[in-house]
């Protein structure tokens, strides 16, 4: 057994045992103890790991190093166990029509065609990735077709809209939370990690750390400033987060509480519209560049790896062309 597997297998087993380590530090540590050593096994790499599971863990563990984040995790996690538990035989042992039959009966259960195509997406990632580490000779994934779906997005609520939300905000944390997620354009996840220490109150900045553990830089407007400065001077804690849990002990709040937190918002406005996180991303990104800010900045304060994504956004709006056409006409 390779020293670099050997490692990878020891740290995956550590992330079992102990969910909160730093794995990537500490395969690091025990890649550098190995270095200098010749590690062996009595059979070869495949009779050792012929088990499917131990497949998975040991490409999980894999993807934890290069920076994948837990909720991407825990989603291939139950994706491929899932997976594991219908095949139940040897990796290398699986053939193009065994997954053929598996994602036929996977979609008699009723589950939307993007659901199926995310479940093939990340069964070609495992393969593909067996297949490049040499535990297959060939990914049975190289026949299956790419399920194509069209994108297509809610629509941003409006100006108007968006200042009826407003209303719905009625204590110091909604009224925070609203104004960093539109300001911000953040994801669920990059608000519920923000902390105090990040935020630079001279240059109206915040640091937060993205899809693959990657940092980028996102702003605050005069609004967010005071609200959030509001919400912050308010609290009698010390923790480090932005925004906290209003029972004690004082924590972060998470997806789910502010998830709910928006759900109050909404209801308390009145907008008939269903609204959530993601949606006042997708509202504040629109908003820019109707106003005319350059795609690539937009790009970069989302945080999109692809300007192609970004362009999902470049949309206008209905009401943008009737206005433009009821001023020049």
């Amino acid at each position: 057994m390779k020293s670099q597997e050997a490692a990878i297998r020891i740290t995956s087993k550590l992330g079992l045992m102990y969910p909160y380590l730093d794995q990537a530090r500490v395969r690091q540590a025990i890649e550098g103890i190995l270095y200098d050593y010749d590690v062996n096994t009595k059979c070869t790499a495949l009779a050792v790991l012929d088990n499917m599971d131990d497949m998975i863990l040991l490409y999980l563990a894999t993807k934890k190093t290069e920076g994948l984040s837990d909720i991407t995790l825990k989603s291939y996690g139950r994706t491929l166990g899932r997976f594991s538990y219908s095949m139940r035989q040897n990796v290398e042992d699986i053939t193009t029509m065994d997954v053929r039959v598996y994602l036929a009966n996977y979609a008699k259960t009723g589950v939307k065609t993007t659901t199926i195509a995310t479940h093939t997406d990340i069964l070609r990632g495992f393969f593909a990735w067996l297949e490049y580490e040499e535990y297959i000779s060939k990914s049975p994934m190289r026949k299956i077709k790419t399920i194509k779906i069209e994108k297509r997005l809610r629509d941003a609520l409006t100006k108007e809209e968006f200042e009826t939300l407003r209303t719905g905000a009625k204590t110091l944390r909604q009224k925070a939370l609203l104004e960093t997620l539109y300001s911000t354009g953040c994801r669920l996840e990059e608000v519920e990690q923000m902390k105090k220490q990040d935020i630079d109150w001279q240059k109206l900045q915040v640091k937060v750390v993205g899809k693959g553990n990657k940092q980028r830089i996102v702003y605050i407007n005069a609004t967010c400033q005071v609200h959030l400065r509001k919400y912050l001077m308010s609290r009698l804690d010390d923790c480090d987060a932005v925004f906290v849990t209003e029972r004690k002990p004082v924590k972060f709040l998470g997806r789910r509480a502010i998830q709910k937190e928006v759900d109050k918002i909404m209801e308390q406005s009145g907008i008939k519209k269903n609204v959530y996180p993601h949606l006042i991303r997708h509202t504040a990104a629109t908003h820019w560049l109707n106003s005319g800010m350059d795609i690539t900045f937009v790009k970069e304060i989302l945080g999109h790896e692809e300007l192609g994504t970004t362009e999902i956004y470049a949309r206008i709006s209905n009401q943008e062309v009737e206005h433009a056409y009821r001023k020049y006409s």
